[in-house]
């Protein structure tokens, strides 16, 4: 049974479907134009000079650290609160993830931690924009370069945003957004990286196409010539169509979706049981989700009954993120325990996703919301 308010929706609009019609009768379906024209536009969004599209964010988190040099035996810091693919993708590389714990704030790693943790095998910090928000990472950009490290800045969940006027994506050596259907543009499955540097882009380029050679010449020598491993990371035309349409009106989507934060955050205002998310002044949030957390009182137990009661009322929620430290394969692999990064788990815990995106209407927000409260009271009468 479908919900009657789902935790996420795409928005596709008849120009959407236009644009993925055109190029669907244009005959050229990988490798072309709308590829190009949707690289460029997300470069100049994001102020940099290429942008490289791939087949999800995954994959560009996996072909930077590939492009980068990371290995066996090489350490990537990152944190314990995200989804699972950012962590993932250092180990696709035979490096280990060294998890930092986040601030309570941000949900970003802590700065005040990373140096502790920096070592001669270090080769990278991979900083996740938790939810959106940049906070922190012109911070950790200074740390890299304070010790020649690369910072890779998974921006996955934030495109559109900035912080001091400097755009998400524009903070790492490099950045890997996402365009999943929750995200706030989609091409159904898809990532770009973005970057200033033409060397790194060309072996992503050469990367995500079966390791092609990418220095022109032309022909089908060159196009037979294949330099390193690659993968089949590509685009398609007819996503890269569907994210041009998108990000056109990238401006007008950002806006709508900080009208729907705000209407939850005016809503829960005065609600001491909730902590709502923390953004600076100085930042422009792009909204991906908006996640609700309980206050410490609350167990884990009684969020998972929070959320299940909202299923049966037939509105989305979701624990947004499990913390990757403790998923089974982490475990296994690492010997990783409960309490080994005490605020992501204490955040992880008590987080509730609601319904959110860009379509969402103020009478399901409100449905949302009064299904969220009444769950509550619930648990709260259990307590008496």
């Amino acid at each position: 049974m479908s919900e009657e308010v789902p935790l996420s929706a795409p928005e596709i609009t008849e120009e959407d479907i236009l644009a993925v019609t055109a190029a669907m009768r244009s005959g050229r379906l990988s490798i072309g134009p709308y590829q190009e024209a949707f690289e460029r536009e997300v470069a100049t969004l994001t102020d940099r000079l290429e942008g490289v599209a791939c087949s999800s964010g995954t994959a560009g988190l996996h072909m930077l650290l590939l492009a980068m040099g990371v290995g066996p035996g090489d350490e990537v810091i990152t944190t314990p609160f995200s989804f699972i693919a950012s962590s993932n993708c250092i180990l696709y590389v035979g490096a280990k993830p060294v998890f930092v714990d986040i601030e309570s704030k941000s949900l970003n790693m802590d700065p005040s931690q990373i140096e502790a943790k920096i070592t001669p095998k270090t080769k990278a910090i991979l900083a996740v924009e938790t939810f959106g928000n940049p906070e922190h990472m012109e911070t950790y950009r200074r740390i890299a370069d304070k010790y020649e490290i690369r910072l890779i800045e998974d921006c996955c969940e934030g495109l559109g945003g900035s912080w001091r006027g400097r755009p998400i994506g524009g903070f790492g050596h490099a950045g890997v957004f996402g365009f999943y259907p929750n995200k706030q543009i989609t091409t159904g499955e898809g990532g770009m990286i973005v970057t200033d540097d033409e060397r790194l882009a060309s072996v992503c380029r050469s990367l995500r196409n079966q390791g092609r050679a990418t220095d022109g010449g032309g022909g089908l020598k060159n196009w037979m010539r294949f330099e390193r491993l690659g993968y089949n990371y590509r685009m398609s035309e007819l996503q890269a169509a569907l994210g041009l349409s998108q990000v056109r009106r990238l401006e007008q989507v950002v806006e709508r979706r900080q009208a729907v934060a705000r209407r939850y955050m005016e809503r829960f205002l005065d609600n001491h049981d909730v902590i709502l998310p923390t953004v600076s002044q100085e930042t422009v949030m792009s909204w991906f989700v908006f996640v609700l957390r309980l206050s410490d009182q609350y167990t884990a137990e009684e969020r998972d009954r929070i959320i299940e009661g909202m299923h049966r009322h037939e509105v989305g929620a979701a624990p947004y993120f499990p913390c990757i430290h403790l998923q089974p394969v982490y475990r296994e692999m690492f010997g990783y325990k409960e309490g080994d990064f005490p605020i992501a788990e204490r955040v992880c815990q008590r987080t509730i996703a609601v319904p959110f995106y860009t379509t969402l209407t103020a009478k399901d927000q409100d449905f949302a919301a009064a299904t969220f409260d009444l769950m509550l009271s619930r648990e709260n009468i259990r307590r008496t």
